[in-house]
């Protein structure tokens, strides 16, 4: 017995059907939409002069660090110093934050 699957692309403008799904950022964000063949070409040929005009953008994961990461290091950095324990990756406890921002020594 053999189960077939079948996907359906919905323009998310109109509810009709669509042919492509487009991706696009904006901001530092990410968006896929989900187009006609008309509409896509209408995102596109709105895009182009702005599209034409921009340089390249390094692509993630190469650029510098961010400042939030910068700044999460800066509080480990602090947390050690002042005996929390701290991991290197992933979230940092509230308790720590909340006494690295009350700290004298916090910018």
């Amino acid at each position: 017995m053999a189960l077939l699957h079948t996907v359906r692309l919905v323009d998310d403008l109109t509810g009709e059907e669509a042919d492509e799904t487009v991706s696009f950022a904006l901001d530092g964000r990410h968006f896929e939409i989900d187009l006609s063949r008309n509409h896509a070409a209408r995102l596109r040929d709105s895009l182009a002069p702005f599209v034409g005009s921009a340089r390249r953008g390094a692509p993630r994961g190469t650029a510098a660090p961010s400042s939030s990461r910068r700044h999460d290091h800066g509080v480990r950095a602090w947390a050690r110093r002042n005996g929390f324990v701290v991991s290197d990756r992933g979230r940092i406890p509230a308790e720590v934050v909340t006494a690295y921002r009350n700290s004298p020594r916090a910018p």
